[in-house]
């Protein structure tokens, strides 16, 4: 039975659960409903081509990877797949037209996801971050469970989510700190990121939102699906427990207006701090260039993206700002080649 005036979730106050709803410790909480008025009543808002097609032509995943290799195609936004250790993850998986609850408003896709549904190799594991419409995607997620019968892996309270709509679904829920151990050198560890939920205009706050840190025989993988840069202090935290990762895949669009948005969403800059502070050796850049969310045009993340990287002496190729269809094979860290 869940906990009156939470949906989702019921279980002990922690440092970042009041018996209620979920928090940032020491952040900031998402801005209300005022707020929210005076950005959509505000102006400034870039427009974006109607179809902002992927040079990409649409992916066929080899059915798996494994030994020193890690691959990332990108689908779109923030669905990624990864293949490694013999496995493949999707991480937020999302191929409806649109980022809504609804079928006929809300975001659409300004691309068709870079790999087919039908294309797919076998999913073993589901990775959902957070509950937001462009990252938990019921129909989706009952499409893969259709198919693949994946194991999900998902905050606190978003399983209670995922339940209502998809019967049978092996879920693992997990909390900030906790840690799955799949065999063969593979865990999956929750960490903090500093973000918030909602599903609705009720129930803010009342799932958990979380980072994941993937450890495998072929290097740490650290997947951030949403993230405000929070001072770069769960990345730092992240680097100090995991040490240094092979692979960051870290959200860079989304981002403007800053004075609403800085909380929950990084911007390019902070993403390649963000880079540095957890000491990851590459990034895949996601979160952008599918569905319009915020003010800034759909390429002024790259541009951002390219400045920041100039600005703090990154080669541009260890940031890889994907597009769908796009095939990352991850090169080895200097370290391991020798």
């Amino acid at each position: 039975m869940k906990k009156s005036g939470n949906p989702y979730y019921s279980g002990p106050v922690s440092d970042h659960f009041d018996g209620i709803r979920f928090y940032n410790p020491g952040g900031t909480p998402p801005r209300g409903f005022a707020d929210l008025l005076r950005w959509q009543s505000g102006g400034g808002r870039e427009q974006w081509p109607r179809h902002y097609d992927s040079p990409f032509p649409q992916a066929r995943p080899d059915t798996s990877v494994d030994g020193e290799r890690l691959r990332v195609t990108m689908v779109g936004h923030a669905t990624l797949l990864i293949q490694v250790a013999g496995l493949n993850i999707l991480t937020d998986p999302v191929w409806s037209h649109r980022a809504s609850p609804f079928t006929f408003a809300g975001p659409r896709r300004r691309n068709p996801p870079g790999i087919l549904m039908d294309d797919l190799p076998r999913i073993d594991i589901v990775l959902v971050t957070h509950n937001h419409y462009d990252h938990l995607d019921l129909a989706t997620l009952g499409s893969l469970h259709t198919k693949h019968a994946p194991h999900l892996v998902t905050p606190l309270g978003n399983d209670t989510i995922i339940r209502r709509a998809v019967a049978g679904a092996e879920i693992t829920v997990v909390d900030w700190g906790d840690r799955l151990d799949l065999g063969d050198g593979v865990v999956i560890h929750a960490e903090p990121c500093h973000h918030w939920s909602a599903r609705r205009s009720n129930d803010r706050r009342m799932a958990l939102w979380a980072a994941f840190v993937i450890e495998t025989p072929a290097g740490k993988i650290y997947h951030v699906g949403d993230t405000g840069f929070h001072d770069g202090i769960n990345y730092r935290a992240a680097r100090e427990k995991h040490g240094c990762f092979r692979l960051a895949n870290l959200p860079f669009g989304s981002y403007e207006p800053r004075w609403f948005m800085a909380s929950q969403h990084q911007n390019p800059e902070e993403a390649v701090l963000g880079m540095v502070a957890c000491g990851a050796e590459y990034a895949a850049g996601h979160h952008w260039g599918t569905f319009r969310l915020t003010n800034e045009g759909v390429e002024e993340p790259l541009r951002a993206l390219e400045t920041a990287l100039a600005k703090h002496g990154i080669d541009r190729n260890r940031f890889r700002a994907l597009r769908p269809g796009e095939v990352f094979d991850v090169p080895l860290p200097p370290t391991a080649r020798e």
